[in-house]
């Protein structure tokens, strides 16, 4: 049996998986165009179909692969996906937020900015929700926990930031970065963001307790309140 698609690899449909799987084990995924990468992650789960036309209607619909990878399963599920076929492209998302995470482990997260970077807007950009998420760092710097504490619109509410703390202070950390995104594709600071901002670092100098940064999100790239010259 056919490590593919099994015994529907015959026909138009399969001897086109057939050229795409050549092309990728022979010179890997550069010259692929992002509707092929989501048209072989379709075939996975969709036999003896050509999925050229889906992966290509994904990609418009979403707007391209991030948000088509970000999207969550019930999103997906209203496209008419099923759940072997969200399950391959979920996977793809976790692999490659894992290839980037691993850029940053075991590296000072402030000489890895870029590769940080690189990671947040990955996992967090393309999300249709707020998501408000902590590294928590030790006194080398080092990443010793990456956590989504809350999720919903940021605010200045103190619950927030006693549980931000808290939670350093449980886990040895001597510094942190707050990240969230902006659905809206807009990186820039709300006036909520900076009261948040504040807040934490106040209570956070009382604990001995670095706040680093506060990094924002947007489809459109991040802003970083330090670099910005407001914290």
């Amino acid at each position: 049996m056919d490590g593919l698609v099994g015994k529907s690899e015959d026909g138009e449909a399969g001897g086109h998986r057939a050229r795409l799987r050549k092309r990728l084990l022979a010179a890997g995924p550069d010259g692929f165009h992002d509707y092929e990468l989501v048209e072989y992650l379709l075939a996975l789960t969709i036999p003896r179909v050509d999925t050229k036309p889906l992966a290509k209607r994904l990609i418009q619909d979403f707007g391209g692969i991030g948000p088509l990878f970000s999207a969550s399963a019930d999103t997906l599920r209203n496209e008419g996906l099923t759940d072997p076929t969200i399950a391959a492209l979920k996977i793809a998302e976790a692999t490659a937020l894992r290839l980037l995470e691993t850029r940053v482990e075991q590296r000072p997260v402030l000489s890895s900015w870029e590769a940080l970077g690189d990671y947040l807007h990955a996992a967090m950009a393309h999300r249709r929700t707020e998501e408000v998420r902590v590294l928590f760092l030790n006194a080398k710097n080092l990443l010793i926990a990456n956590e989504a504490l809350w999720h919903g619109s940021v605010d200045e509410a103190s619950v927030h930031v006693r549980e931000v703390i808290a939670r350093a202070i449980a886990l040895g950390a001597t510094a942190l970065i707050i990240v969230h995104n902006h659905p809206s594709g807009d990186p820039a600071p709300s006036s909520q963001d900076i009261r948040l901002t504040r807040d934490l670092v106040e209570a956070g100098r009382h604990m001995k307790v670095v706040v680093h940064d506060h990094v924002i999100v947007g489809a459109s790239g991040r802003t970083s309140m330090r670099a910005m010259g407001l914290i």
